[in-house]
């Protein structure tokens, strides 16, 4: 199982949003890329970077952070945030990202996706955000009537390789992630599930772990001095 340290940005700095809410913001640091070296010189294999300014306002704020990280790292990264169109995938993809998350899109243009997983295959990928299992969108601002589990039949049949799923409730919480609906989903669907939301202790990766996950993200857990990256690592 691949542990991503996950780094937010918002206003080119790293940050954590409680719940998704832009209006609960930590700053934990001015300078996103000092802390992509920092997880990548303690054993990360994978970095998860979010543009949350682009997940709300559809704008590309951060652009020069992310793209400062590609070329300052030399693991690959994953991002999202405010991905809706071909454009900026292949424009994230020439800057080096190894890997684009898509999430609305797939709510309100499936068939768009579709026809972008044909292109992009493996270098793109779904982040379901989840809310008593509907599917929210938007950078969660909007809730829907779709449940995330039939989601993610959907997209693994369409081809979709990687889901980042994350239950919303739990997202900066320190409480632990929802370990009912990631055991459901090992069972149910056979695309790499990443883990998101909750993951606070060497325990949670444990149990994510025995669930044959690809990957689990840890964010708030971190930056707050809840979990030793390495101890992590060690699990």
């Amino acid at each position: 199982m691949i542990l991503f340290p996950a780094i937010d940005i918002k206003d080119n700095k790293c940050v954590r949003l409680i719940q998704g809410k832009f209006d609960r913001v930590n700053v934990y640091s001015g300078d996103p890329v000092e802390m992509a070296k920092k997880w990548e010189s303690m054993g990360a294999e994978y970095l998860h970077v979010v543009d949350l300014d682009g997940a709300k306002y559809e704008g590309f704020q951060n652009r020069k952070s992310i793209e400062k990280i590609v070329k300052s790292i030399n693991i690959p990264m994953q991002t999202g945030g405010g991905i809706r169109s071909e454009e900026r995938i292949n424009n994230l993809i020439d800057i080096g990202v190894a890997r684009v998350i898509v999430g609305t899109m797939a709510v309100e243009n499936p068939e768009l996706l579709k026809e972008l997983t044909k292109i992009y295959k493996e270098k793109l990928a779904v982040s379901i955000d989840a809310l008593n299992g509907k599917v929210a969108s938007r950078g969660w601002q909007e809730v829907g009537s779709v449940d995330s589990l039939e989601m993610c039949k959907f997209l693994e049949s369409i081809g979709i390789e990687t889901v980042v799923y994350t239950d919303i409730s739990k997202d900066g919480m320190l409480s632990g992630p929802n370990f009912k609906i990631y055991e459901k989903l090992s069972k149910e669907v056979s695309i790499d599930i990443i883990a998101s939301g909750g993951v606070t202790t060497l325990d949670d990766i444990g149990k994510l772990k025995e669930m044959n996950l690809y990957g689990a993200i840890i964010g708030k857990a971190l930056y707050e001095n809840k979990l030793d990256f390495t101890d992590a690592l060690s699990v």
